[in-house]
């Protein structure tokens, strides 16, 4: 067990809140900024990739979307080795800085016309700041507000992190449909686009100026051990590194297909209006943020481990036939039974997920071990999900998607059945 501050342990429960709320409002703020980007990519996509063709210009911001993907590894290890070394605070601030630039860069840069090919060369650099931001904030954020959670209660706040992950996504959507009834199309593709960019990095510096108010979870001894962020000491704990990387392989990639590529596989594969699987998947991530506090309240209860196992056991079963009666659905209120129900299991996963992986490393590497793990499996699973089912439909081996997730998931299941209890022996 790794000790906290000895004036962090006498901390009011009442500002132990407080830092929970001002750790994961910068949470909200990043996933906001990260997803404003593809939600408003289709009115930008022209002022920064000039031609006839509009699924050229969806298609070169698509790869500029994949390539902040490829930071977050990147992100996770320089922000894991900061947190641990310098301190959690100090990375959470850096980290929500970085974002803050990203994307005040994007809502300020100069279009296509201005200054030529510069400029997709300039919207590529705002992207990897903002996939290197993203990528460390999960792991800090997780380590933070492990830390700083009461003993029995942790499971229920740390839930907060996805709380704030999913709003994010939300409200970047909320703000995209407000812009689009205040504005005129022109205006939109002309300027408007820009606002989100803009209103993301105000919100920023208040997440920025929250942070700032955070007490520092790790201790001076942990931060002065030569070893503390190092890849030599993380590789002292293979097992907990790779256990995570299992869990972060098949949450992310069931994450991704129930969320992000759900709305396209309801217009594409089940031929549902597209503005009907909008409303659809809206209502079911709204009600989805919410179930986060209670089953993270319910692994306070039956533990972190069988979470894990029912969050395994569960998606193992159901993935296959919940996707497949999704292909035939036509129903909206049926669809969304069904993708509320696939997004209750995932929530035993997304809840916890923070927590249960700090769990299983000491103070030294705690960051960079959840940090650097969680940034590999999503880049390789959560950021590919979507590539995979679109290949693979284009193949006419659509159901070959719904096995790979029910594959990935079962190997995690397996991992479950055979790591140590966290609840028991974790460092927490």
């Amino acid at each position: 067990m790794s000790a906290l501050p000895n004036d962090l342990a006498s901390i009011s429960n009442r500002k132990r809140i407080f830092a929970i709320f001002a750790a994961s409002s910068g949470n909200l703020v990043e996933w906001f900024d990260f997803y404003v980007y593809s939600f408003c990519a289709l009115y930008f996509a022209p002022a920064f990739f000039p031609g006839d063709k509009p699924t050229t210009q969806l298609l070169n911001t698509s790869g500029v979307f994949a390539a902040g993907f490829l930071m977050r590894p990147i992100g996770g290890w320089f922000f894991g080795r900061l947190a641990d070394k310098r301190g959690r605070k100090l990375a959470l601030i850096i980290s929500v800085l970085i974002m803050c630039f990203g994307s005040l860069l994007i809502a300020f840069l100069p279009t296509y016309a201005s200054i030529g090919a510069t400029a997709p060369v300039l919207l590529l650099c705002a992207r990897l700041l903002q996939g290197l931001s993203v990528g460390g904030e999960y792991g800090t954020t997780a380590t933070y507000m492990s830390e700083i959670a009461l003993a029995g209660r942790r499971g229920f706040f740390a839930s907060f992190q996805y709380v704030t992950l999913i709003g994010g996504q939300l409200l970047a959507v909320l703000v995209l449909v407000v812009l689009q009834h205040v504005l005129s199309k022109e205006q939109l593709y002309l300027w408007g686009w820009r606002i989100p960019f803009l209103l993301g990095a105000c919100a920023a510096l208040v997440a920025l100026f929250l942070r700032r108010t955070l007490d520092e979870t790790s201790t001076s001894a942990s931060r002065q051990n030569k070893e503390s962020g190092t890849l030599h000491a993380l590789m002292k704990h293979k097992t907990a590194f790779l256990t995570v990387l299992c869990f972060t392989a098949g949450g992310s990639l069931i994450f991704y297909t129930f969320t992000t590529y759900m709305q396209k596989y309801l217009v594409n594969t089940a031929g549902m209006d597209a503005r009907v699987a909008s409303l659809v998947m809206t209502g079911a991530l709204f009600i989805y943020m919410l179930m986060q506090p209670l089953f993270g309240a319910l692994s306070d209860i039956i533990g972190r481990r069988r979470s894990m196992i029912a969050f395994s056991a569960f998606a193992s079963l159901g993935t296959v036939p919940v996707l497949h009666a999704l292909a035939e659905v036509h129903n909206p209120y049926a669809a969304f039974g069904l993708v509320l129900t696939a997004l209750a299991v995932v929530s035993l996963y997304t809840s916890i997920s923070g927590l249960i992986k700090a769990e299983m490393f000491p103070a030294e590497v705690r960051a960079l071990g959840v940090g650097l793990s969680y940034a590999i499996g999503n880049a390789l699973f959560g950021g590919s999900a979507e590539y995979v089912a679109l290949k693979l439909k284009s193949l006419d081996m659509e159901s070959g998607f719904y096995w790979y997730v029910t594959a990935v998931c079962v190997l995690v299941l397996l991992v479950t059945l055979t790591m140590r209890d966290p609840d028991k022996e974790g460092y927490l």
